[in-house]
């Protein structure tokens, strides 16, 4: 009987665990290639990673891929992923 209720529970958890593990992909992946488009418009393509090893980036991260195949970070896009904030660059 045990089994039957641990069974339903899961039955019941699971689904939304991965419906909201999908969604947060796709959010990322989307706030990253604006990010990219934005701060670096020459990148091949680009990737959003969850890192949960980096201490003060812990999250969503994102980078663009060059045209050499190098990494290169653009924005943290946070636990939850969420539109990047955008600032300018700044000189003269």
């Amino acid at each position: 009987m045990r089994f039957v209720v641990v069974l339903a529970i899961a039955a019941l958890v699971l689904p939304g665990v991965f419906v909201t593990w999908s969604t947060q992909v796709r959010t990322a992946q989307y706030a990253c290639q604006i990010a990219v488009n934005y701060y670096a418009p020459g990148a091949t393509s680009t990737k959003a990673s969850f890192d949960l090893v980096a201490g003060d980036l812990l999250g969503w991260n994102c980078y663009a891929v060059m045209f050499d195949g190098q990494e290169v970070f653009v924005a943290h896009l946070g636990l939850v992923p969420g539109a990047p904030r955008l600032v300018p660059f700044t000189g003269s």
